[in-house]
């Protein structure tokens, strides 16, 4: 079976990562249909040579789509389309971008200030720099097909990536910048509670001060364990929902 459409061919000269493009192909021959829940994948060989890329390229996609919910691994078999309930909620750390795309979305944002400021004594606390710090702030209104879901107000110690007041924002992915950097976050740690909106950030919602929003804290380490993201995104109670499970503890786990 061959997994490439003809009209999907990756382009080498694209701004996006090969292996991105890869993993782009892949999940949407599964959101088509084209590679149903349980198939599995052709041999690594068989998708490096119809893909074009090496099998290094082609392993990063597979597994960023495992990670995703989209595949799954089976050690010495090869790769298989996950179950729908498996890829709809992963519990990968992926940025709003991914997301999107993950779900056939198009993701835009709409700039309310992209600046560098320095940095106060709590945010030096934050990220563990000295106050007066140069910060890149960004807040952006963040829009799925064109509609509003959520405002992002987020924070980068400038040093670690001096190229992001440069980047268009109203298209590009904060998380993916950070990790051409060299500054990938990996593991962040999350606060949600439930608010009035803001009065300042309500005509960017369509809300009225006061409605319901939920409120996402995060704090985003890179694999040193140094915070490189420290952000606050206001969704709308109504376009957000964020589902996830617990395990209970002791000794019949």
């Amino acid at each position: 079976m061959n997994i490439v459409p003809q009209a999907a061919l990756i382009a080498s000269d694209s701004p996006e990562p090969l292996w991105v493009q890869a993993a782009e192909v892949i999940e949407r021959r599964v959101r088509e249909g084209a590679l149903p829940t349980g198939r599995r994948l052709p041999a690594e060989r068989d998708l490096c040579a119809q893909l074009g890329i090496s099998r290094v390229t082609l392993r990063r996609a597979l597994q960023h789509l495992v990670e995703a919910g989209v595949l799954r691994s089976s050690h010495g078999r090869g790769w298989y389309v996950a179950a729908r309930t498996d890829r709809e909620w992963p519990n990968s750390l992926e940025s709003f971008t991914e997301t999107a795309r993950r779900k056939g979305l198009v993701s835009t944002s709409e700039i309310i200030r992209a600046e560098v400021r320095a940095a106060s004594l709590d945010e030096a606390d934050e990220f563990g720099v000295v106050a007066g710090t140069d910060l890149f702030a960004l807040e952006r209104v963040r829009m799925l097909d064109g509609v509003p879901i959520g405002v992002d107000a987020s924070r980068v110690a400038l040093h670690l990536a001096p190229g992001l007041p440069s980047v268009d924002f109203s298209r590009a992915s904060l998380l993916e910048e950070l990790a051409a950097a060299g500054v990938e976050p990996v593991v962040a740690e999350s606060m949600i509670e439930a608010r009035g909106c803001p009065a300042e950030i309500a005509p960017h919602l369509d809300l009225r001060p006061g409605e319901p929003v939920l409120v996402m804290h995060q704090s985003m380490v890179d694999a040193t364990g140094r915070v490189v993201l420290v952000s606050a995104i206001t969704y709308r109670g109504d376009r957000y929902r964020l589902r996830t499970s617990f395990v209970r503890g002791g000794t019949s786990a």
